[in-house]
């Protein structure tokens, strides 16, 4: 297979690289939407493993370009910033899968390989922390990613919306 991993964390993408490699696989990197987008049209390319959150684009936006690129890609996403909105958006987008990081290469290459999408169905009702994480993400990918937009539509100071977005999701 031939993958092409997109993720702002060098680090990340040359260690799954390696790894992908050593199984026999071919693998390129990209850093951002533009590279990702020459990498597919330029190569050969199978798999796409591409981060949600880059350093100054949204992965759903990367999606719709490489999917107008070459339609039937397959793509997982990978994101530290889960949340149920953004993994059905993803998903209707037509990625093949939504996985948390961290994720190890063997999750990933399952999730290609896996036809339902990974989604952990909890028994009990979110808590108001995890409901608060949700609606901001449902709003902020709303205003795609633009967190002026996002603060002023929730009716909050930027910089407490920027504090909340730097912590972890709340897991319940």
């Amino acid at each position: 297979m031939n993958y092409l991993l997109v993720d702002d964390d060098a680090v990340f993408s040359s260690v799954l690289a390696k790894v992908l490699v050593r199984r026999g696989n071919s693998a390129i990197t990209a850093i951002n939407g533009q590279q990702a987008v020459a990498q597919c049209t330029d190569a050969t390319i199978d798999r796409v493993v591409l981060d949600l959150k880059l350093e100054r684009e949204s992965g759903l936006s990367i999606l719709q370009q490489l999917r107008a690129v070459k339609p039937d890609l397959e793509v997982v996403i990978l994101t530290g910033y889960s949340s149920i909105s953004t993994a059905v958006e993803a998903i209707k987008m037509g990625a093949t899968n939504y996985l948390c990081k961290p994720a190890g290469a063997d999750e990933i290459i399952a999730a290609f390989d896996d036809s339902e999408a990974v989604v952990e169905v909890q028994d009990s009702p979110p808590s108001v922390n995890r409901l608060e994480w949700e609606h901001i993400q449902r709003v902020l990918n709303e205003n795609d990613g633009n967190i002026s937009a996002t603060a002023r539509s929730l009716g909050m100071h930027r910089r407490t919306l920027q504090r909340k977005l730097q912590k972890r999701p709340v897991r319940n």
